[in-house]
């Protein structure tokens, strides 16, 4: 039935291809050999494909479990919304029974699924994020098809599959993470009706399958999230091929009185560019034609980029194999599905920045680490193989795009069904040495002692699956050989991962948290202090680690520090203000919290006229304060806030004035103000300086004065 599937969709294309103009628009699909050659790829690297049409079949997500199966997505529905009914959502389940690294085998594991987008190995199954759902999948007749389909989650955003939940990740926290893209949604878990709805609106997902938890996680990504070795989350957003949420959901909601938040953070240090060799599509460019001509009438300056700029980011990915050179362990992967390229991101850390710095490797300032001519060729996604190379997933398709962004005309002559039929996975490995076998892992098979060992293993893979195993299993025999692996390694990788696994066997001591705080490895530390905040005789130890060398190690205490009470936590805070107030998370991190936004907290500012010198990061500080004072409006304290602006500086001024009338439109508590700020409002509403004169007239009004 394929067959004749093929054939006619071939016949459908010679016929429109009699159309006039279309032979010259667009280009026909090439073979898998042909479209290898016209792959322009670093140097230093070569390529070869893993598995091709027919056995795989619009690809967008590949996995190894612990078990020798390789899974992989296959969304059938792209690029339209899926139809109830008819949903092409499927999930292939591959396999290489002779050892010779190609795929011989393939079968369709579970299918019928709406919009699948990635998947993650659980239990003997797999999570699949397959919009409104959080499916569990798993096959237990060995039959190569799932016959449990359990909905875990249901109640996401399920419209336009480039904005839905994806991007499973098991981080080393033992969390499940995912990008929702900010998406909302009221999330209900099935097996744990008892826990209500939860809106997840503005955030990412994650939850732990384990415990049956899940909360709101910082950031919007799209479609691509990577988990480095200490649990920092980098994701895509199409012409953001790389952002950053420093600070956590959670810390953003301690109280309800935050203004408004931006938490992403553009990371790159080379913007939108990149390096595009493929041709610029005739749609894509008349379209941009047509929305430059637009701009330029109504004179906004804006420019519309027809190609050499990030419009189609996808499959963010951290590298965390042992086969490539050193230089590329902890690097990120990602494509774009639009310019027909793979662009690679070393990651660093910059003193007193919250935030990492994305930047190009020397040797691709002015290229990608793979760059191809053919206009199909759509690197959706990769992921670090158990032999310690990276895999491209390519969904190969004639055009990527969401079809309502595209103008009817232009859309008369598109098929965008047209490579449906097509799918190819490539496998990138170094040209030095001798190239790896396509290792075929038998975790399931090994004793829990067995998987304690590979918590040791260069290659991120083995020991993200076999910590995930250890948590599965609850195997609770091996406690004392994973504490004598945390006591005696010196490799910080290996203790994180025994640290965690021993956290999720409940095994985790507080001696260990408060030996993890003074480690010398900065990624233990920083994660150590997530657990620190809940014993209040850590106190110590995380006003020390304010001041830490390592800029994330110190933004992680400060946020911290929030979740403590008491004068030593205030005057620190005042202490770090002096030195961290121009930085935006470092605000966020400090108003965020029960202290930092206290009125305590403001007294210690006034005492150290710290308004008195105007700053950008000072006035920004004192809107946002002004707003949680009038937002919250507890007694006397816009009386307090108003006595520590009197001190300010009048650029300062205006702006706490400006936001305390904001938050105290919002305010749920009407209290009137007292007869003092009444006053100082009326003084300051004819004061000669007009800024402050305008602001202080926007808080009479709000107050009713």
């Amino acid at each position: 039935m394929k067959v004749r599937y093929i054939k006619t969709v071939t016949a459908v294309m010679l016929g429109l291809s009699t159309l006039p103009g279309l032979a010259q628009r667009y280009t026909q699909a090439l073979t898998a050999e042909k479209e290898k050659q016209t792959f322009q790829l670093h140097d230093a690297f070569g390529i070869e494909s893993f598995v091709t049409e027919p056995e795989v079949l619009s690809p967008i997500d590949l996995v190894f479990d612990g078990s020798g199966n390789i899974y992989v997505v296959e969304m059938g529905d792209y690029p339209y919304d899926a139809e109830p009914g008819n949903f092409k959502g499927r999930i292939r389940l591959m396999k290489d029974t002779d050892g010779d690294g190609k795929i011989d085998k393939s079968y369709v594991f579970a299918e019928g699924l709406p919009s699948a987008t990635s998947i993650l190995p659980w239990k003997g199954g797999i999570i699949v994020t397959a919009a409104p759902d959080i499916l569990y999948l798993k096959d237990t007749n060995g039959d190569f098809k799932a016959d449990i389909r359990e909905v875990l989650f249901t109640g996401f955003f399920a419209k336009n599959s480039e904005a839905q939940i994806t991007s499973l990740r098991f981080g080393p926290d033992n969390w499940v993470y995912a990008n929702n893209h900010g998406q909302a949604g009221m999330i209900t878990s099935k097996k744990h009706p008892e826990k209500g709805a939860l809106n997840v609106a503005g955030g990412n997902f994650r939850f732990r399958p384990d415990l049956g938890l899940f909360e709101v996680e910082a950031g919007t990504g799209q479609f691509g999230l990577a988990v480095d070795d200490a649990g920092h989350k980098f994701y895509t957003q199409n012409t953001l091929h790389i952002q950053q949420s420093p600070i956590a959901w959670r810390y953003m909601h301690r109280h309800a009185f935050m203004p408004s938040y931006r938490t992403d953070v553009n990371i790159s240090d080379h913007e939108l560019e990149m390096f595009q060799k493929s041709a610029t599509p005739y749609w894509r460019q008349q379209r941009s034609d047509r929305r430059q001509a637009k701009y330029d009438s109504m004179k906004t300056g804006y420019k519309e980029y027809a190609r050499d700029h990030f419009t189609g980011a996808s499959g963010a990915t951290f590298f965390g194999g042992d086969g490539f050179p050193a230089g590329f362990y902890g690097n990120i992967f990602t494509g774009d599905v639009a310019g027909n390229l793979v662009h690679r991101d070393v990651i660093k850390s910059v003193p007193g920045q919250a935030a990492f710095v994305a930047t190009r490797a020397e040797g691709e300032k002015d290229k990608e680490f793979l760059a191809s001519t053919d206009p199909w060729f759509r690197p959706a996604n990769f992921t670090s193989g158990p032999d310690g190379y990276l895999y491209m997933v390519d969904m190969y398709r004639q055009h990527i795009e969401t079809p309502v962004s595209i103008p009817e005309d232009l859309k008369a002559d598109m098929d965008f069904d047209n490579g449906e039929q097509y799918g190819r996975v490539w496998r990138i490995f170094p040209k030095s040495g001798e190239k790896r076998k396509v290792e075929i892992p038998n975790l399931d098979g090994k004793k829990a002692e067995e998987l304690v060992e590979l918590l040791k293993h260069p290659n991120q893979w083995w020991r993200l699956n076999a910590q995930r195993l250890l948590l599965e299993r609850q195997d609770k025999s091996v406690i004392p050989k994973l504490q004598k692996l945390y006591a005696e390694s010196t490799d910080g990788n290996t203790k994180i991962h025994a640290f965690f696994a021993l956290d999720g066997m409940n095994a985790l001591d507080d001696k260990m948290i408060k030996e993890a705080l003074s480690s010398n490895h900065a990624g233990l530390r920083e994660n150590a202090l997530v657990l620190a905040e809940k014993k209040s005789e850590n106190l110590s130890d995380v006003i020390r680690l304010t001041e830490d060398a390592n800029p994330q190690v110190a933004y992680q205490a400060y946020l911290s520090l929030g979740q403590f009470t008491g004068k030593e936590v205030i005057a620190t805070m005042a202490k770090n203000a002096d030195k961290n107030i121009e930085d935006a998370m470092f605000r966020a991190a400090l108003l965020s919290s029960i202290p930092g936004s206290s009125v305590e907290m403001l007294e210690v500012l006034g005492g150290r006229d710290f308004f008195k010198i105007a700053s950008a990061g000072k006035v920004k500080f004192a809107e946002d304060f002004g707003y949680i004072i009038g937002s919250r409006n507890g007694k006397n304290e816009m009386a307090k806030f108003l006595a520590v602006l009197d001190k300010g500086a009048s650029e300062s001024k205006a702006a706490g004035l400006n936001g305390l009338a904001k938050g105290i439109k919002r305010s749920q508590n009407k209290t009137m103000a007292d007869k003092s700020v009444s006053k100082t409002i009326l003084k300051w509403a004819a004061d000669t300086q007009d800024n402050v004169k305008k602001a202080a007239e926007t808080v009479r009004k709000a107050l009713e004065i």
